[in-house]
């Protein structure tokens, strides 16, 4: 496991998880674009403080963040929302599909119950509808938000092309799959097959770290739908 922040490829840094900022946490991701600066996901809450500090490790202050993206509604992604929003002006971002779960707290959509902690009522500000939209970071470089509903109704996996490499940040992406949180294999088949086809070089997912070259990349996620579907 990520036991400290680090760059992945130029201007992708990790700077959450459970080893680096608090063990419910799960991995948090910071892209710096040349005009706007992206969060992806904020961990469970007791580490902010640390995730703000790993921010400015890596030259960039918090303060100036553009966008919380919150790839689901479950607590160890978006405890830590508040934290930043008392702090920065950035935008949270989700999918519209999650927004009931991320904005009411429901412990049993947000998983909040698994982990014994409420959630603070949060607004989403850009609520995602498309099956794609994107997000700018500069003229030239933008942030693709995929819908890849399974693991949740609202799920998003993103990805950029930076320095002739696909970036791909899949954070649930093996799941887990419950009743309680509107999962469904189906839909999640159909996510997984859209993400196989976008050839991605790295995928950065949410608890189980950095998977380098596309044959790494297609063998994490085939090796989940084997386990799923078969």
């Amino acid at each position: 496991m990520i036991s400290e922040s680090f760059e992945i490829i130029s201007g992708i840094f990790c700077v959450g998880g459970p080893e680096l900022s608090h063990p419910q946490d799960a991995l948090v991701y910071l892209i710096k674009g040349e005009e706007a600066t992206a969060l992806i996901d904020a961990g469970a809450g007791k580490g902010s403080a640390v995730i703000w500090d790993n921010i400015q490790k890596a030259g960039v202050n918090p303060q100036d963040l553009s966008y919380l993206i919150l790839t689901h509604g479950h607590v160890d992604h978006i405890g830590g929302v508040s934290f930043f929003k008392e702090r920065t002006r950035c935008l949270t971002v989700a999918h519209e599909l999650d927004q009931e779960a991320i904005e009411s707290g429901d412990p049993g959509l947000t998983a909040a119950s698994w982990y014994g902690v409420d959630l603070p009522r949060l607004k989403v500000d850009r609520v995602l509808k498309a099956k794609i939209e994107e997000l700018p970071l500069s003229q030239k470089e933008k942030l693709i938000c995929l819908h890849t509903p399974g693991h949740t109704p609202g799920s998003i996996s993103l990805y950029l092309d930076r320095q002739k490499q696909r970036v791909l940040f899949g954070q649930d992406i093996h799941g887990p799959f419950s009743k309680d949180f509107g999962s469904n294999l189906s839909d999640w088949q159909n996510s997984m097959e859209e993400l196989l086809a976008l050839k991605t070089d790295i995928l950065c997912e949410g608890h189980c770290g950095i998977y380098r070259t596309p044959l790494k990349v297609k063998t994490y996620i085939e090796q989940y739908m084997k386990q799923y579907l078969s």
